[in-house]
């Protein structure tokens, strides 16, 4: 997917496209670690959702260039 993402007229970076996507995956992924008790075990919760969102932001971005 290279160029902009066109959204109604109004022309988008993809990497803001997929960050939007993977906000969205991040949150149902803490939500579900909030549901199982895994941040007990974790010392620092905001540090912690923000490696969790780079992460998601690299594997979608490294998943939506490698395929489309």
């Amino acid at each position: 997917m290279t160029g902009e993402v066109d959204l109604y007229g109004i022309l988008l970076p993809p990497l803001l496209v997929w960050l939007g996507v993977a906000l969205l995956a991040s949150a149902a992924l803490r939500w579900g670690l909030t549901r199982l008790g895994v941040y007990r075990f974790v010392w620092h919760r905001p540090l912690f959702d923000l490696a969790l969102l780079i992460i998601l932001l690299g594997a979608i971005s490294f998943t939506m260039n490698r395929f489309f």
